[in-house]
């Protein structure tokens, strides 16, 4: 098993407690450091503590929708140039569309499996460090 740079935090969003706790765990069994977010909200309140290298954010989300959240986190100065990557149970089009539109890095379509995750992982958040080590 190779490891995984240091240093690197994933956010996960989503409403659902059985995909955040996947994800949390697939994620920290590579070695990377996971902040969980139940919405949107929830992520904007702690996104500034943690700065994440990346973020998983689920598109259907009670409140804050992960279209806004995503949309949100790339109107900031700070966070502009984090990789988002939406999570969804839908496959669309419209949906894949919308989501580039708002400025997610790319799709991945629920429920994902561990390589797949990690993967997107490796593609997008290659050679980030954590601004606040």
């Amino acid at each position: 098993m190779t490891t995984q740079p240091t240093g690197l935090t994933i956010m996960v969003i989503d409403d659902s407690s059985t995909i955040r706790r996947s994800a949390e765990i697939f994620l920290t069994q590579a070695g990377y450091r996971v902040v969980l977010a139940e919405d949107g909200f929830d992520a904007l309140a702690k996104i500034n503590d943690h700065h994440p290298s990346l973020v998983f954010c689920d598109i259907l989300m009670p409140r804050l929708d992960g279209y806004q959240t995503c949309a949100l986190i790339k109107k900031s100065a700070k966070f502009h140039a984090t990789p988002v990557i939406m999570l969804s149970s839908k496959d669309g089009l419209f949906d894949r569309a919308r989501g580039a539109m708002v400025g997610s890095s790319a799709y991945l379509t629920k429920p994902f499996f561990k390589d797949s995750l990690l993967a997107a992982v490796r593609d997008h958040a290659q050679g980030r460090t954590d601004a606040a080590a």
